[in-house]
């Protein structure tokens, strides 16, 4: 069976009792039909932390096009954690329409380690995106109208940074001039669109503790600056409130339910490879008040959604993650040992020990946070026990332990041998969590200690411009924010080709932008775009409907 007919056919409960497994009243739920609901935050927030609350989050080796499974591993994970007697539940971003209709597909699992409804999930859901794609938009408008209407705050329109959001794969508005047609029409200017998930208000959505604290963050992104240099910011054209107003129901985290019927919240949904990768940290910590390990995943391998895990979300929640379990294929690790996509079929426990270099390299970066981690195998039919062997002769001798996990087959009875691993892990008192960066460090310095550090490069190649622009936010205050490396998830370089364990290059940095109110400083390297564009032939042209109103072509 596909992942959409084990999805249709799975034996979904009311989500009102998935949320009692938690002890959620249904009081506090306002559903969206019988299977998904979002919880009430002034019921969460009167809600005490348990203990012990464990924290695992579950990454992966750099991506190849042969798949690793990390979405899937943490459901099966979750799903084999309560198959062994432990009250857990599993913490998702939300998918993005751009990969849904272009080619990454959703986000939702996969096989029998699925989270369901999932054709809701990985097309509209409950609107959250389109009130954060609203939201940002909102904000672009205010800025024009107040040029437009005299412009009392002097806003310099060649220095307005603000950029419009769509929540869809879209090459052409990368760059775009607004304002055309006639005086009525506003002021010409450059501007463009990002897709939704790169933007501000998405990541200051998944980093707010609540309202009030959305609210001020929106109001400090800076979007502009005036002709004398001075940064303008959302609360200074009064926009945070009405920004908030559309953001009010979205910020409640959707719960939802695992193909076995054990809770789920999918809330937020920030790319890893240009914004911070992490789903929101209400939704975080509602869970570690509610079950006793909570799993969450971040986006990409984990020289992208781990580190910015760590030393973004971690750091500004001051959360204190457990264990790491990363997540790795046989197939996958045959492409970073140079096999061809196409030869991947055969037996090659050669490959696998060469491409084993990606997988140690991630974990020596983990261990920089001082966080505990195990390999999850994710494993396939065709691999070979001496393939297997490969891999965990290679974590023997790094004192890592393995476990292979057949979650996407056999659902949760196939990850049990994962999950033990996994709490005991989590259990051991191991973790002495600490970001890889304090806050005193130039923003030049922390850009320098992740590309040396967690990327292995040489070094920054940095144009003077974008050096002074660093400069110039670090007179201005912000010199002690972190920062938000946006590149290819495909190599710890910026070149997609160099796969595996690449060194002796450097990181070019492109551009780098100040996102103020989610409280980083985005650094864009190599040739990655903050507006993806549809490939030559994107997924949407096999989606559609059948004779029976069924959506076909989704996966």
């Amino acid at each position: 069976m596909s992942d959409i007919e084990i999805a249709r056919a799975a034996n979904m409960r009311p989500i009102s009792d998935i949320a009692s497994k938690l002890d959620i009243p249904a009081s506090a739920l306002k559903a969206y039909g019988h299977d998904k609901a979002k919880v009430s935050l002034g019921w969460l927030t009167q809600q005490p932390t348990r203990d012990p609350a464990r924290l695992i989050l579950v990454t992966a080796i750099s991506p190849t096009p042969a798949g690793e499974g990390k979405t899937t591993t943490s459901i099966g994970l979750t799903d084999g954690l309560n198959a062994i007697g432990k009250r857990a539940m599993v913490c998702l971003r939300e998918p993005s329409l751009g990969p849904c209709f272009g080619m990454k597909g959703g986000a939702a699992g996969g096989g029998y380690a699925q989270v369901v409804p999932m054709e809701d999930i990985n097309l509209h859901f409950t609107g959250d995106f389109h009130a954060i794609g609203a939201a940002n938009n909102l904000l672009a408008a205010l800025i024009d109208n107040h040029v437009y209407w005299d412009n009392a705050l002097d806003i310099d329109v060649r220095r307005i940074s603000w950029r419009r959001g769509l929540d869809m794969n879209d090459r052409s508005l990368r760059d775009i001039v607004t304002s055309l047609g006639s005086a009525v029409n506003g002021y010409p200017r450059q501007g463009g669109f990002d897709i939704t998930v790169a933007s501000e208000v998405m990541a200051c959505f998944c980093l707010a503790e609540n309202l009030a604290d959305l609210q001020t963050r929106l109001g400090n992104m800076v979007v502009g600056e005036t002709r004398d240099r001075k940064h303008i910011k959302a609360k200074d054209l009064n926009a945070d409130g009405p920004m908030t107003v559309l953001l009010k129901d979205a910020l409640e985290p959707n719960l939802v339910q695992t193909l076995e019927n054990n809770p789920a919240f999918i809330h937020g949904g920030p790319f890893a490879n240009i914004a911070h990768g992490c789903n929101s940290v209400i939704a975080t910590k509602a869970a570690m008040k509610l079950a006793d390990y909570v799993v969450t995943e971040a986006g990409f391998g984990a020289d992208l959604g781990a580190e910015k895990f760590f030393d973004i979300k971690c750091r500004k929640a001051g959360l204190t993650p457990d264990a790491v379990v990363v997540v790795a294929t046989i197939r996958a690790l045959k492409m970073h040992g140079g096999v061809a996509k196409d030869a991947l079929g055969s037996e090659n426990p050669e490959a696998v020990a060469a491409g084993c270099a990606n997988l140690g390299r991630h974990l020596e970066n983990i261990a920089r946070y001082g966080v505990p981690a195990m390999v999850a195998i994710n494993r396939f039919d065709a691999d070979s026990d001496a393939e297997i062997e490969a891999i965990t002769r290679y974590c023997a001798d790094l004192g890592i332990e393995v476990a292979l996990a057949t979650h996407w087959q056999d659902g949760g009875k196939g990850a049990t041998t994962l999950a033990q691993k996994a709490a005991n892990l989590a259990d051991s008192g191991k973790a002495k969590f600490h970001p890889l960066y304090n806050n005193s460090p130039s923003l030049l310095e922390k850009i320098e200690t992740v590309a040396r550090q967690i990327y292995r490069a040489d070094g920054v190649e940095i144009d003077a411009k974008v050096l002074a622009q660093l400069t110039s936010w670090e007179q201005a205050g912000y010199g002690d924010l972190p920062v938000c490396i946006a590149k290819t998830q495909y190599s710890f370089s910026t070149d997609p080709t160099k796969v595996g364990a690449p060194t002796g290059y450097t990181l070019p940095v492109r551009e780098v932008r100040l996102s103020a109110g989610a409280g980083f400083v985005v650094v864009v390297c190599g040739a990655v775009m903050t507006m993806p564009g549809l490939p030559r032939v994107p997924a949407a042209n096999s989606i559609r409907l059948n004779e029976d109103g069924q959506i076909e072509g989704l996966f």
